[in-house]
Formats: C-alpha cells, structure tokens, sequence
C-alpha cells in the first residue's frame, strides 16, 4: 500500500500537470475491460501530429496500453497509432528501418537489442526534461539498464519480478510451515512440508531455463550486482570463486530430499500443477510472476487466497534483490510530440492508467501501489520496486548459443548439474567451456 509519490517532482517546461486522476473497475482481468483515465494537462499542443508506436502487446494487454495512449491523446491533442509486432520485435523494427518508416516509438523486451539500436545510431536518446522525470521515479539500476555508452535511451514501462517462491498455503497451514527469509530456514520450512508427506518442492528441470533462473537469484544474493555484470558479459569466467560459492548454495537444494522425485522430466508448467492441482503432490514452486497465469489456467487453487508467494530468499544476509525482466519504450523521432509521449510513458501516471486492469507490473517508484487490484499483484510491485538490487535476466543478456538455446550452453550444464550437484568443478568447467565458445 505504500505511495512514493511525495518523492516526485515532474520537471521541465513541458512536464506533466496533473489536476485528476480516475481510477475505476479494478478487476484483475487483464483483459481490456475497466481501466483508468487520466486527465492529463502537458504544456504544449500537438494537435494536428501523428504518432506510430509498436510494440508486442495483443489482445487483452493492447487494449489496456491503448488507453494509455488515449490518455496522452486527450492531453496533447496528438494522434497515436498502434501497431502489435507480436513475437518479432527485431525483425519488425529492422524492416522498418529499412524502408525509411521506423515508429516514432517501439517498446521492446530485449535490452541488447536497445543497445544494438543505439549503437547503430537509430534512437534519439532522453532529453533533458524526460531524463529528469526518469531519474526521478526509477532506482539507478533501471536508468542504468536504459543507458548505451553513457546517454540514456530506455524508459522501463513494463517489468516482470522473476523472484517470486510460490507456495500451496493449505499444505502449509496442515504441515505447520511459515514463509522464510533466509536460504537457511527456506531449506528449514520445505523440510517440515516434507516431513508431512509431501515433497517440499517441485522443480521443473527438463529444459533448463527454470534452472538458470534458479542460478541467477542465488548468484545476485552471492556474489552481488557488480560480479553479475561482469559475468553476464564473460568479464570473469564460470571458474570464478562466485560461481562455486553460488553452485555449492544450490547444491544444498539440489542434493537433498526435500524436491519432488523425476524434476529432469517435469516440464516447468507441470511443476505447477504438482503445487496447485487438484491432487497436490508439493508444497512450494519457484518462478517468476507469470505463475499465477499457470495456476489460474489449472483453475483448482485461487492467486490470494490458497496460492500465495514469497520473496526469494536472503543469501548470507543479502539485501533484497529482484532478477527479473521488463520492456522499455524508445524513440526513434527526436521531435517534441515524441519525447512528450516518452515523457509521459515515465511518468506514474501512464501506468496507472492500466494497473488497476491488472496484467502490469510497474518498476515506476511514483506510482501509487495502493491502485493494483489485488494483494499479490501489490506485493509482486512493491517487492520490485523496493529491492535494493535488480537485475535483468542473465541469461537473456548473453548470446542465445550459451543463455538461450535448448540443449546447450547454460540451459543444458544446469540441467547437468541439477541431475548430479555433487560435481561443482565439473559444472564450472563445462559452463567456462560453453561460454567460451558462444562469446
């Protein structure tokens, strides 16, 4: 429920005024029913301007961005026209390119591609007033996830908490487990669930991204945010000090008896429903947000009443770390209508024009938390925006031959090791081996 709103000031002469804000039909549908309106006053008219913005949103989540964009439309007397490139972001916007017509403004979910855009010089970075209203309402670390060789591109609108441990809050209640906060009493209360009868927890290992997701929470909570940089780019090599402290922290969970029998043939999906179906074999899956989309398909549990989550836990006494993912607006048009929308898109308000329809997650810190429409989607948000640390996903930081690739590279070494933890120095070699290879 916290605000931080009194911690923002919207500056520059063309920033945003706003003199109301209705938020109606909080439904957690993310469908494009109920939403919010804004009522939006930005010095400047742009009537008579027109603006394109593309971006991977269909359906349900199209319609409540495009009342983001009617809210910037009402304020400026601009027009906004949407396009969904679905799954092909890269390949959209490249032809685009091409052919002389790129979007006034993409948002995309690949921070390589931001980065490959900038670098070919593509994007018109933040203005001054925009890079103001960033600054002001995300931590460093999202600035710094928008930033290319120093000037500043990206405005994070979307994100995704990957740090999220879910748990069956009837299998708990019956064995008489709590949540935790350290790895030591995580590994303490899956004991006492299977000290019930049930398997403490079910990991979905057969393809290996679950895994890697695994890694990248334990190895921000080891080896910290810098270390995690230097080895999402091959600075330092899987044979690092970090890397065994962080495989040996996992082999504590891998090496035990408390998982769920067959993981390396449990699809992640699969890992779910053995939590939350109708005849539960485990108390507790880890994954990112997107779980509550699994467990309410299976239609046999309730997100906020017998499906409830925790953070992931605290290694050696880390502060609170999100890894996680997100998508970031960027400009292709240097003109004033376009930073007026990029600056709007950085502004709590746009997002709170669609969290009360639910499906968003804003790494925004002016946004009033109290607005989401339930108390997972709350807790989620505010777990996000309240970390000390965030970081993006590694493994879709790092060429798709080692992070992204079934089969190979960190994908299959995880899955190597997670079928025998006893052999760290084997896993690190292997890991060095397949980096090595794809950088």
């Amino acid at each position: 429920m916290t605000s931080h709103r009194s911690r923002r000031a919207l500056v520059g002469v063309a920033s945003f005024s706003i003199v109301g804000l209705a938020l109606a039909g909080c439904s957690s549908d993310s469908g494009g029913g109920g939403g919010g309106d804004a009522d939006v006053e930005i010095e400047g008219d742009f009537s008579g301007e027109t603006l394109s913005v593309a971006a991977t949103w269909s359906g349900g989540e199209q319609a409540n961005f495009e009342k983001v964009l009617a809210a910037f439309e009402e304020a400026t007397g601009a027009k906004v026209e949407y396009t969904s490139f679905g799954d092909n972001g890269a390949t959209y916007l490249q032809g685009q390119i091409e052919g002389g017509t790129p979007p006034s403004v993409a948002i995309i979910g690949q921070p390589a591609l931001m980065q490959q855009l900038a670098t070919d010089g593509h994007l018109a970075p933040l203005s001054e007033e925009t890079l103001a209203t960033v600054e002001e309402n995300y931590s460093q670390d999202w600035v710094d996830l928008g930033t290319v060789d120093g000037d500043t591109y990206g405005v994070w609108f979307k994100a995704a908490n990957k740090s999220t441990v879910w748990y069956n809050a009837d299998i708990y209640d019956e064995a008489g487990a709590s949540e935790p906060e350290t790895w030591e009493e995580f590994l303490e209360q899956l004991q006492i669930v299977s000290d019930a009868g049930y398997a403490g927890i079910a990991v979905g290992a057969d393809v290996g991204w679950p895994l890697t997701d695994w890694f990248e929470n334990v190895y921000l909570r080891v080896a910290g945010g810098e270390k995690y940089d230097q080895l999402t780019n091959h600075e330092i090599p899987w044979t690092d000090d970090s890397v065994r402290d962080t495989l040996e922290v996992l082999a504590e969970l891998f090496g035990s008896d408390v998982l769920l029998p067959g993981g390396d043939q449990l699809g992640f999906p699969e890992s779910v429903s053995a939590v939350f179906g109708a005849e539960p074999e485990a108390g507790t899956v880890y994954e990112g947000d997107f779980v509550a989309g699994n467990i309410a398909e299976l239609g046999t549990s309730t997100v906020g009443e017998n499906a409830l989550l925790y953070d992931f836990p605290s290694v050696d006494g880390s502060e609170p770390a999100v890894v996680g993912g997100g998508d970031v607006a960027v400009s292709f048009d240097d003109g004033e209508a376009a930073d007026a929308l990029m600056r709007f898109l950085a502004s709590p308000e746009a997002a709170e024009v669609w969290i009360p329809s639910g499906g968003l997650t804003s790494p925004n810190q002016g946004v009033d938390t109290s607005i989401y429409p339930d108390d997972i989607s709350r807790q989620i948000a505010e777990s996000l925006t309240e970390a000390e640390t965030f970081r993006f996903d590694m493994s879709d930081l790092t060429p798709s031959a080692f992070g992204g690739t079934p089969g190979q590279g960190f994908w299959q070494e995880m899955i190597s090791f997670y079928q025998n933890p006893d052999d760290v120095e084997g896993a690190m070699e292997r890991l060095e081996a397949a980096a090595s290879d794809a950088y």
